[in-house]
């Protein structure tokens, strides 16, 4: 009877320790799908990034010849 009760709680053990590393694949699988997920974002915004970029590059770069000109033509 004692082979029996240490064979169902090795067992139990078994299960339990099978559970944990589910739960722990399960986690990192969760992580992995979120940083997809924001890559995926980051891919989709790039370009509007870049547009922004230029206006603001744009809009300091003719902000400075104004400047420039008001400086040499009062």
């Amino acid at each position: 009877m004692a082979d029996a009760s240490l064979d169902i709680a090795e067992q139990v053990a078994r299960v339990i320790r099978s559970n944990e590393e589910t739960q722990k694949f399960i986690a990192e699988q969760r992580k992995l799908i979120a940083e997809a997920a924001k890559l995926e974002r980051d891919r989709v915004l790039a370009p509007w990034q870049i547009v922004a970029a230029t206006a603001a590059a744009t809009a300091a770069l003719i902000g400075g010849t104004v400047a420039v000109v008001k400086l040499f033509l009062p």
